[in-house]
């Protein structure tokens, strides 16, 4: 990535940030207990156990090691996204990983839980980012780097953690034949992410209903096994 283009992004990231997290303290309650809804998992209670750095941007920085070479065994080292929970295999056509420029690495399941990382980790700087590649054969979608990928930004596409799909596509001939069978409009990552921290506060709070939902229905059934 050239040092012209790190500049630019580091820049957009900082105007959008503020923005970008505005949603998250959606009017939508996650329900009483402290907790969190874990894909997989059902409602997990929290341990109360504190962690060095709590209460300080420390907190969201990567947990894992530096590592010089990402994207081997890639869901094997980053299984899950560490935003929402997410199984980044079961959701592997649409997830996102970033590579930090101090070797430090978020997988995320989608670009918009990435616009978070981004947010969070605001005074790192990203080396490279990765996208998979909606548009390729593979079961397993291959990651591509963002800054040559296509995005189709708003198609018929179902989204991740968006109402908005945002697919990334290596060939701009895919992309456009993905155009005309889904519609959408097709644009670079930077426009992509924009898009991202714009739909931040509806897609937030679209996501917390219906973990609210899910967790409702997960009690309403062991009332009723309880008898």
């Amino acid at each position: 990535m050239a040092e012209e283009k790190k500049l630019e992004r580091r820049q957009l990231l900082k105007l959008l940030s503020a923005a970008g997290l505005a949603g998250l303290s959606g009017s939508v309650l996650a329900g009483p207990g402290v907790g969190v809804m874990v894909p997989g998992k059902g409602w997990v209670k929290a341990s109360g156990e504190k962690c060095m750095g709590d209460g300080t941007p420390l907190q969201f920085i990567p947990k894992t090691a530096p590592d010089e070479k990402p994207l081997e065994s890639e869901l094997e080292k980053y299984p899950k996204c560490p935003y929402c929970g997410m199984d980044r295999t079961k959701w592997n056509h649409s997830r996102h990983l970033v590579h930090y420029d101090d070797g430090l690495v978020d997988g995320t399941c989608s670009i918009h839980c990435l616009a978070i990382s981004l947010s969070l980790n605001i005074d790192r700087g990203p080396k490279v980012i990765y996208a998979a590649d909606f548009g390729a054969a593979d079961k397993i979608k291959p990651m591509i780097d963002v800054d040559s990928a296509h995005y189709l930004v708003g198609s018929k596409l179902k989204g991740t953690m968006s109402a908005k799909s945002k697919m990334a596509f290596s060939s701009v001939e895919a992309a456009k034949q993905a155009q005309t069978a889904e519609g959408g409009k097709l644009v670079k990552f930077d426009d992509a992410l924009s898009a991202a921290y714009l739909g931040m506060a509806k897609d937030t709070m679209m996501v917390r209903k219906r973990r609210l939902e899910r967790r409702q229905r997960m009690m309403k059934k062991m009332k009723q096994k309880q008898g």
